[in-house]
């Protein structure tokens, strides 16, 4: 009988269940193990990257798409992200982020646009990103480029997005071709 009970403790507090996750593609933002960081959490982020099967060109521009929650006594303010080595990031303008209030970047249009891309995404791909904040400073996570289908897929286009192949019909073989 203590068998099946004690099967259940032998993952440990370690254990991938016990861990925060992000339950799509989607990614969020975990430090050193703890949900957010200094005040700050991020319950989803993701740049919207082409249809499936089709890319953004080099040189392109993609949204980028966050959740984000000021958990601190007072407002803060997103002023700028940078993305290193793959482009600019565009602000339209400061991200106000009121205590204690969840805040979409996306909606009703993207805040935030990575700009001239240095090289073809086709999704799948993460790109890190450092969120520059008045108060809580800078916080930094990897953001993932996900393809714009299954939850993803009522987004607006992302801007210059090639057009995914259509696939073409091939003949088939019908049962008095092959005899039967």
């Amino acid at each position: 009988m203590a068998a099946p009970a004690l099967a259940g403790c032998a993952a440990g507090f370690d254990a991938t269940t016990n861990k925060a996750y992000a339950p799509n593609e989607a990614q969020v933002l975990i430090d050193k193990g703890a949900y957010g960081k200094s005040d700050i959490h991020i319950p989803q982020a993701f740049i919207l990257g082409p249809d499936s099967g089709a890319q953004l060109p080099w040189r392109g521009s993609a949204p980028i798409y966050l959740n984000i929650l000021n958990t601190a006594g007072t407002p803060d303010t997103l002023q700028a992200v940078s993305a290193g080595n793959m482009g600019t990031v565009k602000v339209a303008a400061p991200i106000q982020l009121p205590s204690n209030t969840l805040v979409n970047t996306g909606k009703p249009s993207p805040q935030l646009m990575l700009e001239a891309i240095p090289k073809s995404l086709r999704g799948g791909e993460t790109i890190k990103l450092d969120l520059q904040f008045a108060n809580a400073g800078v916080v930094s996570m990897n953001v993932p480029v996900v393809t714009r289908s299954r939850e993803f897929k009522d987004y607006p286009p992302a801007p210059g997005a090639t057009a995914a192949p259509t696939p073409t019909p091939t003949p088939s073989a019908t049962a008095a071709e092959e005899g039967h």
